[in-house]
């Protein structure tokens, strides 16, 4: 198959799209994070959320998360990402397919033996039955029965990597925070989850969430996505794309070949470049997705800032300076030459829309 000819502009263009950046969508919170497939907790997910919505009000993403349309778990690299059941199904089936639990260095620091895991999953699940607990809580509930009464103190002191895989096989998931701690519930009493996905159906169902709404996606990409973040393995991913081979067409963007669902081909030819501007929290998906290594999203000279979580200015796709909010004033400091004026004043016009107040903005040039 003749691989589509795009720049590097339109391809970003159309992944601005995709993205819900530019237009803003007309589709619920839910849908919004389902179309990036996952949200990273660290963020300011209800700021990437409501940039990608042409209409919304403060605390719908929370309300979400209570209503259990979306979920709250670790996943992709350890960390606490927000996700639909749907994706939450296919992502903690990969995440677990490692088996981590089962390393000698876990047998013998938690006491636990690969056969004894399911016997320890159910008992922490009955700790559950009542509602949300604290670690502590959990790990005092366990105390109860004499086989884990000696985790009672990792569940105090150091329960995260042991709550990591219970997550990833599916038995808890972050409950409501209170005063300020987190809480963990059961996972199964959520009436939108329907289990892990077998491994194969969950591979397939990654790569083309990824590649929707991530693409024109290359080879790299989908290994830093899923082979680096949920450590599914090259082997695997590879297998997936071959499996998908009919479902996904190769794009050539200025020389490096990528791919995208067939059925977004001629929407993507059809993409023109843009100038549009978009005010970005930190460790957005945006950037997240693709990695900061991605020259296209982030430029080289300034990967340390966007890795620390700096604010993005966001111009044509790629990133092109931070910004600040400190009361009603604006802050923006741009890399290189200044956007569109026209384009930087719909996005503080964004911006200031979701804040609910005035913003006087200050455009400093480096």
């Amino acid at each position: 198959m003749i691989p589509l000819r795009v720049t590097r502009r339109q391809a970003l263009a159309w992944r601005m799209r995709r993205q819900l950046l530019e237009p803003p969508g007309t589709v619920s919170v839910d849908d919004v994070v389902h179309r990036l497939t996952a949200l990273p907790a660290q963020s300011d997910v209800e700021l990437a959320v409501r940039t990608r919505q042409a209409s919304s009000s403060p605390g719908e993403v929370e309300r979400a998360v209570r209503d259990g349309r979306l979920l709250r778990t670790f996943a992709f690299r350890g960390a606490v990402h927000v996700m639909t059941p749907e994706h939450a199904s296919a992502y903690l089936a990969l995440r677990a397919v490692g088996r981590q639990w089962e390393r000698a260095s876990w047998q013998e620091y938690y006491g636990l033996v690969p056969d004894a895991w399911p016997a320890f999953r159910s008992a922490v699940r009955d700790a559950l039955d009542e509602g949300p607990l604290s670690p502590a809580e959990i790990g005092e509930a366990l105390a109860a029965q004499m086989e884990y009464a000696r985790l009672q103190p990792i569940f105090s002191t150091e329960p995260w990597t042991l709550l990591k895989a219970l997550a990833w096989q599916g038995d808890l998931v972050f409950g409501p925070p209170r005063d300020g701690r987190a809480t963990f519930q059961r996972l199964d009493r959520n009436p939108r989850w329907t289990g892990l996905s077998d491994v194969a159906t969950a591979g397939r169902h990654a790569v083309t969430s990824y590649v929707s709404a991530y693409g024109p996606a290359t080879p790299d990409h989908l290994q830093y996505w899923l082979g680096g973040g949920l450590s599914a393995g090259r082997r695997r991913v590879q297998g997936w794309v071959d499996d998908l081979h009919d479902r996904l067409a190769p794009v050539d963007v200025e020389g490096t070949a990528a791919f995208v669902l067939a059925q977004h081909v001629d929407e993507l030819a059809a993409t023109e470049p843009t100038d549009a501007v978009v005010l970005l929290p930190g460790y957005d998906q945006w950037v997240l997705g693709p990695g900061t290594a991605d020259p296209d999203v982030v430029p080289a000279p300034h990967r340390a800032v966007v890795t620390r979580g700096a604010n993005l200015v966001l111009a044509g796709g790629a990133a092109a300076g931070t910004w600040s909010v400190r009361g009603d004033a604006l802050s923006i400091s741009v890399f290189g030459g200044r956007p569109g004026q026209r384009a930087l004043d719909d996005a503080v016009a964004r911006l200031a829309r979701i804040l609910d107040r005035e913003l006087q903005p200050t455009v400093l040039t480096g």
